[in-house]
């Protein structure tokens, strides 16, 4: 899966999104031979790693929740500025869930997750996020924030076809099966208009740099595996 054009898509893909997957083609379908996303939908990955990953991701998401709140207010149309509190909210809420129902199993609470250390990939690409969306043009900022849930959808969407039925004994059902769910479609083609919108309002510098935001976005999502299967410290 080294081009993007192999990968099904069941939403339509506007030209300034299609041209930012072609930037980022060889990274973005690296994620979807990861080892940790591969063991994920074996169900051979080990509690631990999923434990480290889903307490990191929790972390990440308020992150992601700031981001799209500093792009609200940079929106003029005000349902724009409503979509993205929305995207706000349902990171912290809807996620929120997700983490919870996990935490009880896997044995961390939420206020353990409040007091975890963030990982080097996890805070820069935190940091790459907000910086984007305080500093850059309005395209830049939500070309940096359309990797995560764009990825997701597509990678959940894709495992639920190589498997088939999900099974209640599969121990990862629950993420599965959440990121399968194609009520996410409308979710993203209301990014991707947006993106589209925002792209053909801006010159074509500010394109150039939002596709290379979104790259850098799409290699921190394989770096986010990649800080789970290693369970990854501060080396000092």
């Amino acid at each position: 899966m080294a081009k993007t054009e192999t990968i099904e898509r069941v939403f339509t893909v506007p030209p300034f999104a299609q041209a930012c997957l072609e930037a980022a083609a060889e990274a973005w379908g690296a994620s979807f031979r990861h080892p940790f996303v591969r063991a994920l939908a074996e169900g051979t990955l080990d509690a631990e790693r999923f434990r480290f990953y889903q307490m990191q991701d929790a972390r990440y998401l308020e992150a992601f929740a700031d981001a799209c709140s500093l792009i609200a207010t940079r929106c003029v149309r005000p349902e724009d500025k409503l979509w993205f509190i929305e995207a706000a909210r349902l990171a912290l809420v809807v996620e929120r869930e997700l983490h919870a129902g996990y935490g009880q199993k896997l044995g961390y609470t939420l206020e353990e997750v409040a007091r975890i250390e963030l990982t080097p990939n996890n805070r820069a690409y935190q940091d790459h996020m907000i910086a984007t969306a305080m500093r850059g043009t309005l395209v830049e900022a939500v070309a940096a924030v359309t990797p995560c849930p764009w990825l997701y959808i597509e990678l959940g969407q894709h495992l639920a076809r190589e498997l088939g039925t999900i099974p209640d004994t599969h121990p990862y059902a629950d993420w599965l099966r959440m990121y399968s769910n194609p009520a996410f479609n409308t979710y993203m083609e209301n990014l991707l208009e947006r993106l589209e919108r925002f792209a053909r309002a801006a010159d074509e510098a500010a394109r150039e740099r939002a596709k290379t935001a979104f790259l850098v976005s799409v290699r921190y999502e394989w770096m986010f595996w990649q800080q789970a299967w290693e369970c990854q410290h501060w080396p000092i």
